[in-house]
């Protein structure tokens, strides 16, 4: 949810992830290229986005392939609303970071564009204390715009258990 200016830094140098990136000679290899590259990005937005900083200081990427992710996160006080279950708003942020992770995986892109659209919708909720986790997926990347899903669960047990809500979010990610 940024804005787009007219005045772009010139692209970042080929990060290691995109390195290997360029010959994986397994599966195995290219999910985890494509998991480095989204801790790598996820370490380079926190600093510089404070709601991501605020509520996803703690997430980890538990896995990742082309047009997928999976993260976790513990559940702490600034994610709950005054009723002690997470907020709809840290729901929807984690939505729209979530999106945002699953279309670099396409491509290994740095950039994955400004929302265009993000709905949720809450069917259950989680408390302080527990782990979530969230899984995104990218329908289409397409020359303009990203088609995304996400769902967080609440984990049980040690495996994603009720959903506490789905969202789709629309990207807008055409390249400069």
């Amino acid at each position: 949810m940024g804005s787009i200016s007219s005045a772009q830094p010139p692209p970042p140098p080929p990060t290691a992830a995109a390195a290997a990136a360029a010959d994986p000679s397994s599966k195995e290899d290219e999910e985890a290229v494509i998991k480095a590259h989204l801790e790598e990005l996820t370490a380079a937005q926190l600093p510089n986005s404070a709601i991501y900083k605020f509520l996803l200081s703690d997430v980890r990427i538990v896995g990742a392939r082309r047009g997928a992710m999976r993260a976790r996160l513990a559940l702490g006080r600034n994610h709950m609303n005054s009723g002690g279950g997470i907020h709809g708003a840290a729901s929807a942020a984690i939505v729209d970071w979530a999106g945002g992770m699953a279309v670099a995986t396409w491509d290994l892109r740095r950039r994955t564009g400004v929302s265009v659209d993000i709905h949720v919708t809450y069917l259950s909720s989680a408390g302080e204390g527990d782990e979530v986790e969230i899984e995104a997926e990218a329908d289409k990347v397409g020359g303009s715009l990203g088609f995304t899903r996400v769902v967080i669960r609440k984990v049980v047990d040690g495996v994603p258990g009720p959903v506490v809500a789905n969202g789709s979010h629309t990207k807008f990610v055409k390249q400069r």
